[in-house]
């Protein structure tokens, strides 16, 4: 089973069962090398009741189309990453969702240098191959077994100084996610306390499901945290290559101004260093970059844009609302484990707790955060956009969807690559700024 809507800008996600299956599986593997002809990937999987199937399935297409598979099992996705990346591999695909809830099934599929396959980078040849068919099988790839736990820790380890960590309290909620297999070794070495809540592996995520942009998701790692007076929560994503924080007051930090914390980190270390940002974030982070000597360049939304784009400026990180981190010296991919790490650092160099660092941010830069809207007709409502503003002397991007700028508020508003939805993102200097653009350009998409 294979609905060829299951194909989306940048991975395969469908519901198991009535959209994919293993039959289905089979198929991507198998056209995924037919695609590339990569002589040698990596395959691992999340913790999904049905991956360990998938991804025998995955596995099998691959080396009937010639390829030598390496099966790096049970892993986060980011470890597929590193697999590829440090490995030399040319290519990888790990099974996953990611943070979609417990009936999904889906793929993250990579060439060598772990650069990504979306919809404009070869996905949609895949998905043609995949519903064609295939003949015989001529000549098989090898499959083996392949352990690349102790090189991943060592990896995400050295982005940090471990001496320079204080024995920071730290709740980290793994949703029953990959977090819970890739953390523990990874903590081992470091000297903070851990609370570690939904560690165990479990794909119908009894708990709540793994994907933290929910505002019901974050409900118990909000509440963990002021109960343990905790310095950092830390909640993660399905796959476990997103992070997300909530500072020691209890408080959710925006990715943005998670960005922003994190560049002047990573500035620290690497001088007049380029760092890339998506076209929602906040003022704050461009700011932030330029105060620490980094050089901020604005990007298109999504993780095939960012890594391409991280490539061809040579930038040291970059940074999305959404919550993925890009760094160069993890092949330019995103993982969840290396910003927890590095906010670890920022945090125990600095003697300050995050609430402090985040203060400046707070009190300056006014979030309305995602606001999204079924709309008829999205490029006529873009136009009736755009229109309205340049009129009112507004500046005016078209680099990623729509993005207005005034001196004292700017928005940027950008099509779903899935649905007929406009998905707001506005800041404003004042509260109540905010909040009155906010409800001025929500009420004309409604209109």
């Amino acid at each position: 089973m294979l609905d060829p809507r299951v194909f989306k800008a940048y991975d395969v996600r469908g519901v198991y069962g009535t959209e994919l299956d293993e039959e289905g599986a089979y198929a991507i593997g198998r056209a995924y090398v037919e695609q590339f002809e990569p002589r040698s990937i990596a395959v691992g999987r999340d913790t999904r009741v049905s991956s360990p199937t998938m991804a025998k399935a995955v596995i099998e297409g691959a080396a009937d189309a010639g390829a030598d598979v390496f099966d790096i099992g049970l892993v986060g996705t980011e470890m597929v990453y590193f697999a590829v990346g440090d490995g030399g591999l040319d290519g990888g695909i790990c099974v996953t969702a990611s943070h979609n809830p417990k009936q999904y099934s889906g793929m993250k599929i990579v060439r060598r240098g772990a650069l990504p396959v979306g919809g404009e980078s070869g996905l949609l040849g895949i998905r043609d191959r995949a519903l064609a068919g295939f003949g015989d099988v001529k000549k098989r790839g090898a499959i083996a077994d392949l352990d690349v736990w102790a090189g991943f820790v060592e990896k995400v380890l050295s982005f940090i100084d471990v001496e320079a960590i204080r024995p920071l309290r730290v709740v980290i909620d793994a949703a029953n996610g990959m977090a819970g297999t890739m953390l523990p070794p990874v903590l081992a070495r470091l000297p903070i306390v851990a609370i570690s809540c939904f560690f165990e592996p479990d794909g119908t995520f009894p708990n709540h499901e793994p994907n933290p942009l929910l505002p019901e998701n974050r409900e118990f790692i909000i509440e963990k945290t002021r109960a343990e007076g905790a310095d950092l929560g830390v909640a993660y994503d399905g796959d476990a290559d997103r992070c997300f924080f909530v500072d020691d007051t209890g408080d959710f930090v925006p990715g943005d101004f998670v960005t922003a914390l994190l560049a002047q980190a990573i500035l620290a270390k690497n001088p007049d260093g380029k760092i890339l940002y998506d076209v929602r974030a906040s003022w704050a982070v461009p700011r932030a970059i330029e105060a620490a000597g980094g050089v901020p360049l604005m990007s298109r939304v999504g993780h095939a844009f960012i890594k391409q784009r991280m490539r061809k400026e040579e930038a040291v990180f970059g940074g999305e609302v959404s919550a993925h981190y890009y760094f160069r010296d993890f092949t330019q991919a995103d993982t969840g484990v290396v910003p927890f790490l590095v906010m670890l650092e920022l945090l125990s160099r600095s003697g300050k707790k995050l609430s402090e660092l985040l203060a400046p941010f707070n009190e300056r830069y006014f979030l309305s955060g995602e606001i999204n809207t079924p709309v008829a007709d999205v490029a006529v409502k873009l136009q009736e956009l755009k229109e309205r503003y340049v009129a009112l002397g507004g500046r005016i991007s078209h680099l990623d969807g729509l993005s207005v700028e005034f001196d004292d508020w700017h928005f940027n508003v950008r099509p779903s690559n899935t649905e007929p939805l406009l998905r707001l993102n506005l800041e404003a200097l004042s509260q109540a700024e905010m909040e009155a653009r906010r409800d001025e350009v929500v009420g004309l998409i409604r209109s």
